[in-house]
C-alpha cells in the first residue's frame, strides 16, 4: 500500500493551456490499459530534460538527447510503457526513430522536433505494429485526455498514478504548473524505472528552462532512492509552453522569475516523493537530512549510504530501533577524516546519539514510538561544516522482493 498517497481526482489537475494529451491502449505488454501517452505542445515552447547517467542508456534516451541537441524546437512527446527498448541495440534505435517519425508525420511536424520515451522491461524490441497502431489512436484523441490520463499511461509497476497541479498568481495574472511521474523501483536517480514531465503555461525562455531544469531535478528527483539502482530509461522532462502572458522570463533575473522557479520546484518534489510514497511493497516514507557536513557531497554521501543500507531499510520494516545500523552507514559513508567523536543522531524529534555515543537519556521505547510511523525523520550532523542535504527513501519489506521477482510474469 503506498504511504500516505492518494490519486488526485481530475478536477484537482488544471489544464495547461498549449498542451494538449492524447492516449491509447496498445496491449504492449498487458492488455486493456492505457500504455501510450502523446502530448503535442504548442509552437514555440521551450522544453528542457535531463536524463539517466547510466551508460547503458536505453535508445529513447539516446534519441531525446540527440533532438534537443538538434535545437529545431520541441513540438511532441511520446511515451510507452511496458517495453524499455533499452539493451536492444541498433535495432532499438531505429524503432525509437521510427517512433518519432509516425509522430512527427501525423502532426506535420519533423522527426527531430519529437521526444520518445519508453519505459518497462529491459532487453525486449517494442511491438512496433501495435506501438505504431497506438499512436495513430493517441494522436486522434489528442485534446480530449486529462493529466490524470497522462499519470496512468505512464505507469508499470506503479500501484496509483502520480499527479500534481498548482495555480500561482504572479506578474500580470495567474500560470499554471501541472505534471505527472512514475516509478515505484530501480530508483535512484543519478541525472534525476522513473519518468516525470511537469508543464507550465509561462513565458520561459530556452535557456533558461535548460538552466533551470537541472537546478529543479537536483532538488526532487535526484534526492530519491528506492532500491539504490540507476535505471537506463530515467528522464525528466520540463516544457514551458508560453500560452500565458502573466509572465515572460527571458534571463531568469526578472522580479517574478524566484517565485516561478520555486513554484516548479515544489511541483517536482511532490512528484518525486510521490514515487517513493509509493514504492514496490514501501510501508514507511523517510526522510534522511544530514547536517553541518563540510560539503554538500559529503552530505549526500552520508544520506545515501543510510538510505541504501539494507539492514537499515529493514529495520525500518520491521519497526526495530536498531539504531546501530544508522551509525555504521554514517562510518561507512567515504569520509575519511570523519570524526565520529562529533557525530549527532536523531530519529524524530528523539536525540539517539551524543558525540558519537547513546544518548544518556535515551529509552528504546522513544525510538520504537518513532518506529512505529509511517512517515520517520532521521538527523544526522556531522560536525564538520555548514553544508546539508535531505535525501527521500523507503524502508525494505517482503513485498519489496515479490514483486520484483514476480515482474516479468
Amino acid at each position: 500500500m503506498p504511504v500516505n498517497l492518494t490519486v488526485p481526482s481530475i478536477e484537482q489537475l488544471h489544464p495547461v493551456a498549449g498542451l494538449d494529451i492524447g492516449f491509447a491502449m496498445a496491449h504492449i505488454r498487458k492488455p486493456n490499459r492505457k500504455d501510450v501517452l502523446v502530448m503535442r505542445v504548442a509552437e514555440g515552447a521551450s522544453v528542457a530534460g535531463v536524463f539517466t547517467k547510466n551508460r547503458f542508456c536505453a535508445a529513447p534516451v539516446q534519441v531525446c538527447q540527440a533532438h534537443l541537441k538538434a535545437d529545431k524546437g520541441i513540438r511532441a512527446l511520446l511515451v510507452n510503457t511496458g517495453c524499455a527498448n533499452a539493451g536492444t541495440g541498433e535495432r532499438g534505435l531505429a524503432d525509437a526513430k521510427a517512433t518519432a517519425a509516425k509522430v512527427a508525420s501525423l502532426l506535420n511536424i519533423q522527426p527531430e522536433q519529437v521526444l520518445v520515451f519508453s519505459t518497462g522491461v529491459i532487453l525486449e524490441n517494442l511491438p512496433m505494429d501495435r506501438l505504431l497502431m497506438g499512436v495513430d489512436q493517441a494522436v486522434a484523441g489528442l485534446g480530449q485526455a486529462s493529466w490524470l490520463d497522462a499519470a496512468t499511461a505512464i505507469m508499470t509497476t506503479d500501484t496509483l498514478p502520480k499527479a500534481s497541479s498548482t495555480r500561482l498568481p504572479v506578474g500580470t495574472g495567474t500560470i499554471t504548473i501541472t505534471g505527472v511521474s512514475k516509478g515505484a523501483g530501480m530508483i535512484r536517480p543519478n541525472m534525476a524505472t522513473m519518468l516525470g514531465y511537469l508543464a507550465t503555461d509561462a513565458r520561459i525562455a530556452q535557456a533558461v528552462l535548460s538552466r533551470w531544469t537541472t537546478e529543479i531535478a537536483d532538488a526532487s528527483f535526484n534526492r530519491i532512492t528506492i532500491d539504490g539502482d540507476t535505471s537506463t530509461n530515467d528522464s525528466f522532462i520540463v516544457v514551458a509552453t508560453g500560452a500565458s502572458s502573466a509572465v515572460n522570463i527571458q534571463t531568469g533575473d526578472e522580479p517574478e522569475a524566484k517565485a516561478v522557479l520555486e513554484a516548479l520546484k515544489a511541483q517536482a518534489i511532490v512528484l518525486a516523493q510521490a514515487i517513493v510514497r509509493d514504492g514496490e511493497g514501501a510501508t514507511k516514507f523517510i526522510t534522511i537530512t544530514v547536517e553541518q557536513a563540510g560539503t554538500v557531497d559529503e552530505a549526500s554521501k552520508v544520506a545515501y549510504a543510510i538510505a541504501h543500507s539494507p539492514l537499515v531499510k529493514t529495520a525500518f520494516f520491521a519497526s526495530d530501533p536498531n539504531l546501530g545500523r544508522i551509525l555504521a552507514a554514517v562510518g561507512y559513508a567515504g569520509i575519511e577524516d570523519l570524526d565520529q567523536t562529533k557525530i549527532q543522531l536523531y530519529l524524530g524529534d528523539v536525540h539517539v546519539a551524543i558525540d558519537g555515543g547513546r544518548h544518556p537519556a535515551y529509552q528504546e521505547a522513544q525510538g520504537q514510538a518513532v518506529m512505529n510511523e509511517a512517515e520517520i525523520t532521521v538527523r544526522v550532523q556531522l560536525g564538520r561544516g555548514q553544508a546539508s542535504t535531505t535525501v527521500w527513501t523507503t524502508d525494505f519489506s517482503h513485498d519489496y522482493v515479490s514483486i520484483n521477482a514476480d515482474y516479468r510474469s
